[in-house]
């Protein structure tokens, strides 16, 4: 690459940067529904035409920004998860579960624009979903390792209306794990991100005063739910 080719490489990464960062400040004051193009190059003092280069739509916008967001969850509970390391399953779990709390309290409005309500219009491509997979296939990557160590509980067998269906998600996410844990694995990953979502949203005004403790025997109680067992 030539020293010139080299600068306008550097100058692009340097104008998507800030056209992000932008846009993430609109995200605060506006909500995702309203991010506006048009708003972000006002403020960045560029033209309109000269932003589309960088982003064509809003829908790359959003993309971009949901796919950094997704990106930075995944990093903090792959950090949480590599530090708890020599953890057993269970506090592995929980570790990685705090991890992503701390993140969400850190950045309510990038968890809103990937938790919260979809976006008016806007349907997420398909370039979203490995990094909105992170945090769960870390998740169950922690109940695949106590399962081959062995340090899985036995887990009574599926509903008979449910076993169909748990052969299939075991199928799709974890072939290699009991089908009895598919459906107690999907609950757990929901319900962890509804606790964090009644958090952030309000719903735990004057019902829980101790959130973090509250959390964590939660998430212990999740982690159990599928078969987790203190080392």
């Amino acid at each position: 690459m030539s020293t010139t080719q080299g600068a306008r490489a550097r100058a692009r990464i340097e104008v998507t940067a800030a056209i992000k960062d932008e846009a993430r400040r609109q995200l605060v004051a506006e909500g995702a529904a309203k991010l506006s193009l048009r708003a972000v190059a006002r403020e960045l003092g560029m033209v309109s035409s000269a932003l589309y280069r960088y982003f064509p739509s809003r829908d790359d916008l959003l993309t971009a920004l949901i796919i950094d967001a997704y990106d930075s969850l995944g990093e903090s509970a792959e950090h949480a998860h590599e530090s708890a390391a020599g953890a057993g399953p269970l506090e592995r779990w929980v570790a990685t579960c705090d991890s992503v709390r701390r993140w969400s309290l850190d950045h309510p409005h990038e968890y809103a624009l990937i938790y919260g309500s979809p976006v008016p219009g806007y349907t997420a491509p398909q370039t979203t979903v490995p990094p909105a997979a992170r945090v769960g296939l870390l998740l169950i990557g922690i109940v695949r390792d106590a399962h081959q160590s062995p340090g899985l509980a036995e887990l009574p067998p599926a509903p008979e209306d449910l076993r169909a269906e748990s052969s299939r998600i075991a199928a799709d996410l974890a072939p290699d794990l009991p089908s009895e844990v598919a459906a107690p694995l999907v609950a757990a990953w929901a319900q962890l991100f509804g606790l964090i979502g009644f958090e952030l949203f309000g719903q735990f005004n004057r019902v829980v005063e101790e959130r973090e403790p509250f959390f964590r025997h939660a998430v212990r109680q999740l982690g159990r739910s599928v078969g987790l067992r203190q080392r």
